[in-house]
């Protein structure tokens, strides 16, 4: 029998908005759980990438990810 996967969604600490998957580890603390893009945006800002090329990076990963 196959195993049924259950995909919770949870609410971003940070954003507030509804995930699914894994989270990531917020680099301000180490501690906190926070949406996959939030940790891609804290990753990019910590190497001094504005917000407007941050769109534009997300919108690529999200224009090829799988369904």
């Amino acid at each position: 029998m196959k195993k049924e996967e259950i995909i919770k969604e949870k609410i971003c600490s940070k954003c507030g908005n509804i995930y699914r998957g894994v989270p990531a580890l917020s680099r301000v603390d180490g501690k906190t759980q926070i949406c996959p893009d939030c940790g891609t945006r804290e990753a990019l800002e910590s190497i001094g990438i504005k917000m407007q090329e941050q769109d534009e990076i997300l919108k690529i990963i999200h224009n090829n990810m799988p369904a």
